[in-house]
């Protein structure tokens, strides 16, 4: 599955599920880990379940697995590793204590056109 796909899959299942505050970070050129981080935050520890829960079961749908999910029980940040994209999804009081973006502030954000 190319990689604009799965980060249209993952962005329109995060939607789905009323993620907030969406930021698509291009790491090609700042990072060996991966291509992509997507970035979404839920206003619970429930919508940040049901979020990635959501974003899972798509990709499944599409036959894409991930190498890994983190703190799916706790639903504070949860990880989700598609090998070329990483997917965090936060309770927004933990985002905001990351500040992933800060981390990565010279990555390019991302604006992806659904079709």
């Amino acid at each position: 599955m190319k990689l604009k796909e799965k980060t249209l899959i993952s962005l329109t299942a995060a939607e789905d599920k009323k993620a907030y505050d969406l930021v698509i970070l291009d790491l090609t050129e700042h990072s060996s880990i991966t291509d992509y981080f997507m970035i979404c935050s839920g206003r619970s520890t429930t919508q940040v379940r049901a979020i990635a829960e959501g974003i899972d079961e798509m990709m499944s749908k599409k036959k894409m697995r991930p190498l890994g999910i983190e703190g799916l029980s706790e639903a504070k940040w949860v990880l989700m590793d598609y090998d070329d994209l990483v997917i965090h999804v936060f309770h927004e009081e933990t985002r905001n204590f990351y500040d992933l973006e800060r981390l990565w502030v010279n990555a390019p954000r991302v604006d992806f056109e659904k079709n």
